[in-house]
């Protein structure tokens, strides 16, 4: 029988969720999915100086507003020492490693003939057995890989990726004060939590390398590894600051949606046909790592707000209202009633916003308060005649009893055409005074979210009935 699929994301907790790591857990996810295996999260603390609760706490929130959920309760690596110092000791007794008593004087001088040699570093302990009283010494335990032997890594986006061990140092294993380094505990971690296929950024692939070699000395099987290429800016370039936004918690603040950024992510380096817009079923069910591009992914804010735009569209009104309030609580205070005001509004505006900021700017003529003071334009606009206009729609609007928008908008068709003048002679005025200067929609739907007191309310005091 095949092994189920089980894949991990494992991020090093020393600042916060990278656009690029929710990616890679992204697709970590959507393959354990799409083969029916376990998705694994693992943090990767023990870099002691360096790693924070602070980031460990990003990385969760990150990744809970993403909808990226274990299967399994989440591995800290620093608990792990014991197991990967009993795996360095295996190593040891099977040949496979060496201590290494090296000065750092005497490193250097090693490292620097290695490179004329054109080869890797060599301790002159690779071949020494030492005694009880050198072994109490403060030494480190290096691994004891081939000398000069080829390595294939048969990545699965990336081909076919050829080494050789000759430019491989001897990887340290355990440090003089027996903490463990990177590439062992991951090999252990990943092995003893059953990890199958090992999807990270190709910046990793040189690990790769060094990590099969351990696999094969410790007598395991290595996991298929698929190096997925780095996302770079719009420009081209690797991705940075001048860019914008870099952390998942950046996103979520500009106002997209979490099932727009997996969209989106999933189609940076990814592709299915020509489809920009799927939902995680369909994401799931047509995800593979084959999919993979190897070129880096660009950055593209606009097809971003394109995807978020769609699924703006595809929210459930309540959940938006929730959403744009927060917003708006956030710049300021808001009315109490503005619950009830949005819950009208959004949906007639949503259609014009890409993200969540933008469809509150859109809502916010609806929360003005009925005694606001007029524009100059609105107020330059306000003749006679056109007072007198007003006054008769004013009129019309008192004896309305369906105030949705088709019914509005059927109103000021018929209004005009009776009043036998161009809209132009009714709607920029209308919008001034109903708008409190802000953007608003067509008038009919800008009436509709008002609600007939608030549009009356408004309408009054500008013909000051």
């Amino acid at each position: 029988m095949t092994q189920p699929v089980v894949t991990r994301f494992a991020p090093s907790p020393t600042g916060y969720l990278h656009i690029g790591g929710a990616r890679t857990a992204l697709f970590n996810w959507l393959y354990a999915k799409h083969t029916g295996g376990r998705f694994l999260i693992r943090i990767e603390d023990t870099d002691r100086e360096r790693s924070t609760q602070a980031a460990v706490d990003a990385i969760f929130k990150g990744l809970d507003w993403l909808g990226l959920n274990t299967d399994e309760p989440i591995v800290f690596q620093s608990t792990r020492e014991a197991r990967h110092k009993e795996v360095v000791q295996q190593l040891y007794a099977s040949g496979h490693a060496y201590a290494c008593f090296m000065t750092p004087e005497e490193t250097e001088a090693a490292r620097e003939l290695a490179k004329a040699e054109g080869r890797a570093l060599r301790s002159t302990w690779r071949d020494r057995t030492p005694d009880a009283a050198q072994l109490a010494q403060p030494h480190v335990i290096r691994f004891k890989g081939p000398l000069d032997a080829p390595l294939i890594i048969e990545d699965a986006v990336q081909g076919t990726v050829r080494f050789n061990t000759k430019d491989m140092d001897d990887l340290i294993l355990l440090r003089t004060d027996g903490t463990p380094t990177y590439n062992l505990a991951v090999v252990v971690d990943d092995h003893d939590m059953g990890v199958t296929h090992i999807i990270r950024g190709d910046d990793h692939l040189n690990n790769a390398a060094r990590q099969s070699l351990i696999y094969q000395a410790a007598g395991w099987d290595v996991p298929t590894f698929a190096h997925i290429p780095l996302i770079h800016g719009p420009d081209g370039a690797k991705l940075s600051k001048r860019h914008g936004a870099q952390a998942v918690g950046d996103y979520e603040d500009l106002g997209y949606l979490p099932e727009a950024m997996r969209n989106y992510l999933a189609r940076l380096g990814w592709s299915h046909g020509d489809d920009e817009i799927f939902t995680d079923a369909q994401m799931i069910e047509w995800f593979d790592v084959t999919g993979i591009n190897k070129a880096p992914a660009r950055l593209d804010f606009a097809k971003l707000g394109h995807v978020n735009a769609h699924w703006l569209r595809e929210c459930a009104p309540e959940r938006l209202v929730g959403l744009v309030l927060d917003a708006l609580k956030a710049r300021g205070d808001v009315a109490e009633n503005a619950a009830d005001i949005l819950t009208r509004t959004v949906p007639l505006v949503v259609e014009r916003a890409k993200t969540i900021p933008e469809l509150a700017d859109l809502c916010t003529f609806a929360l003005a308060k009925s005694d606001f003071t007029l524009d100059e334009k609105t107020k330059n606009l306000l003749t006679e005649e056109t007072l007198q206009r007003l006054t008769r729609l004013h009129e019309k609007l008192l004896s309305q009893t369906n105030w949705d928008n088709d019914s509005l908008d059927q109103l000021l068709k018929n209004f005009v055409e009776n009043e036998q003048v161009g809209f132009g002679k009714v709607g920029p005025v209308l919008r001034g005074i109903l708008s409190a200067g802000q953007p608003a929609p067509d008038i009919s739907r800008t009436l509709a979210a008002l609600g007939r007191d608030e549009s009356l309310a408004r309408l009054k005091q500008a013909l000051f009935i």
